[in-house]
């Protein structure tokens, strides 16, 4: 899920999850597990059936992901896997490998702007109070996630995050009916829902004096 989360559509997602928040007891035998993953991506052509991660979406995005990559290895972040533009057969396109980044701090440019690509940074906690501190310090509020086990701790959670839209044990589900929405700098408005469909209309206010 963690993985996934930003590594679908390449990361070229609005609400793609480029932070991972680990318990820091736990960030080896995470980042353990998430290299199996990545294991088993397979970067290629979107029309290509064994592919499961496709090109960014031109030239130009292509570079600002790959400028961030750089400015994340300048800013002291460890290079965990990825990194680099694929060569070989997709020479051609706009392919970058899926790149994980580790020992990541909230101040870093690469935990706190839109990369819109491929990027995962790791970032450790301690306990619940510093989570919650470190996904609320963004500009940005339009999706978050918590795994556990405990729902008491996952619903404390799901209220402390200043954002759109949570999700527990899961990440991406939308459904049109619910609706969806940022805060801060996040969205524009209601999409989806009854409140989207009030966006297209106009109240009139009429005073009579009989």
């Amino acid at each position: 899920g963690a993985a996934m989360g930003v590594f679908a559509n390449s990361g070229q997602i609005c609400f793609a999850g480029t932070r991972v928040l680990v318990q820091r007891s736990v960030v080896d035998e995470f980042s353990e597990r998430l290299m199996g993953i990545m294991d088993t991506l397979r970067v290629g052509r979107s029309l290509d059936i064994q592919s499961n991660m496709g090109p960014i979406i031109s030239q130009r995005q292509l570079d600002s992901v790959m400028s961030y990559i750089k400015i994340g290895q300048d800013e002291g972040a460890e290079l965990l896997c990825g990194g680099k533009r694929l060569g070989g057969d997709l020479e051609g396109g706009y392919f970058v490998e899926p790149t994980v980044f580790t020992n990541v701090n909230n101040q870093m440019r690469i935990a706190r702007e839109e990369i819109f690509g491929p990027v995962l940074s790791i970032l450790p906690f301690d306990d619940e109070e510093e989570a919650l501190t470190i996904a609320n310090d963004s500009d940005y509020g339009l999706g978050g996630a918590v795994w556990t086990q405990d729902i008491s701790k996952a619903l404390r959670v799901v209220n402390g995050v200043k954002t759109g839209t949570m999700w527990v044990n899961c990440y991406g589900y939308i459904d049109p009916l619910v609706g969806f929405g940022g805060t801060k700098m996040s969205g524009y408005g209601a999409k989806g829902s009854a409140a989207h469909l009030d966006t297209y209309l106009y109240s009139k206010t009429v005073y009579i004096e009989l």
